[in-house]
């Protein structure tokens, strides 16, 4: 099994709270997590149906099976324990008592904060990081491999087909939580809006225009997006307010979370297509925020990452927030070297002057060093920008 970045975090967390909660897309490793880093509690799955209605017909009953905690499997399948679980763990006092895991971010989130504020720690498992997958010794060999198998472990863990396993992921998985969060009766139109959010991924979202091309209201458009960010499938990237005297875009930029999902629901079907595909560039990008994203969410810590860009086209695909330190991280997939890659970063040096911080390319070649003033590192090397 591939060890978790973010187990040591749980097992600290365990310490100063009572309540931990594991969420994250299906299929991330919540349930595998949650069962080795707490081996010792009692671990329930409320999908099963029969669990499910003891828990709703009797939450007391239910929770006094586990006096020393337990770990509660889709936890939001069962939204009558929560006020339950804020009684026993503060008249309990002790931490680390029941860890929840759960795939969609607005049902168990909501009741997390309605009952449990101030006694859960929230945090966040995507599918394997590069450096995880890197230390199991399952690291994909270059990086096309990596862009179209994406880093969803059952494909790891199983050696399954990329292919087949993401046709059934969108097909089963994301379908099925499409229903349970709207009541969305056309799949075959929403299969067509998960796609052309596919091909817009790296993109600025122009929501109009999405909806427009996948023949559904701007409202209609909107709610399907937001199921997809709950269920962890895409993130918005909020663009940084400091203008630096520049008049800048308030559009986010739209990213899915693992970019082998994406090159499937692109059409992609094998690693060799992605060597001179329009789109290697912006599944490049995907990867590299994913990256970024892991390694806060791994950390326990919510995103501090950002783009920037004016009006007048100047651009930074990613900003590090540090405090009132600003890093600008810029992706390109070629796997040369070129000066090419470094004129956004120059730039936008230019335009901070004095506050202007360390900046970092990642590119899609093998080597690491410092040119123009800018630390260059390989893909193989992203973890090595720590956020």
């Amino acid at each position: 099994m591939i060890s978790r970045i973010a187990a040591n975090t749980l097992i600290e967390l365990a310490r100063g709270y009572p309540i931990l909660v594991l969420t994250g897309p299906r299929q991330s490793g919540k349930s595998t997590l949650a069962k080795s880093a707490f081996a010792a509690k009692p671990y329930v799955s409320l999908e099963n149906p029969d669990t499910r209605r003891y828990a709703a017909a009797d939450p007391v009953g239910f929770l006094d099976r586990f006096p020393d905690g337990a770990v509660l499997d889709e936890a939001q399948r069962a939204p009558e324990l929560f006020s339950y679980l804020q009684t026993r763990v503060d008249e309990d006092g002790r931490m680390g008592l029941f860890v929840l895991t759960g795939s969609q971010q607005l049902g168990l989130l909501s009741r997390v904060t309605q009952s449990l504020s101030g006694r859960a720690a929230l945090v966040p498992l995507l599918p394997f990081s590069f450096s995880e997958l890197a230390a199991g010794g399952k690291a994909p060999a270059d990086l096309e491999s990596l862009l179209f198998t994406g880093s969803y472990p059952p494909i790891y863990d199983r050696a399954l087909s990329p292919e087949i396993w993401h046709a059934n992921y969108a097909a089963s998985y994301l379908e099925r939580d499409v229903r349970q969060i709207l009541n969305v009766r056309d799949l075959d139109a929403f299969d067509t809006f998960l796609r052309m959010c596919a091909a817009r991924t790296g993109q600025m979202l122009n929501l109009s225009a999405l909806a427009a091309d996948c023949g559904v209201t701007h409202n209609t458009a909107k709610a399907w997006l937001s199921v997809l960010q709950a269920a962890y499938v895409i993130h918005l990237l909020r663009p940084h307010h400091r203008n630096f005297g520049k008049r800048l875009v308030k559009t986010p930029k739209l990213y899915f979370i693992d970019c082998g999902l994406a090159a499937h629901l692109m059409g992609i079907q094998n690693p060799a297509q992605l060597a001179a595909h329009p789109q290697r560039g912006a599944l490049f990008e995907t990867w590299a925020v994913g990256e970024l994203l892991k390694s806060r969410f791994n950390a326990g810590k919510t995103s501090n990452l950002y783009y920037w860009r004016s009006r007048a086209g100047a651009e930074v695909d990613s900003l590090i927030e540090r405090g009132d330190a600003l890093v600008p991280v810029e992706f390109k997939s070629g796997r040369t070297l070129n000066n090419d890659f470094f004129i956004g970063l120059e730039r936008w040096r230019l335009l901070a002057g004095g506050e202007a911080s360390p900046a970092y390319l990642v590119y899609g070649g093998e080597e690491c060093g410092e040119r123009s003033g800018c630390v260059f590192l390989s893909w193989r090397a992203i973890g090595e920008l720590t956020v």
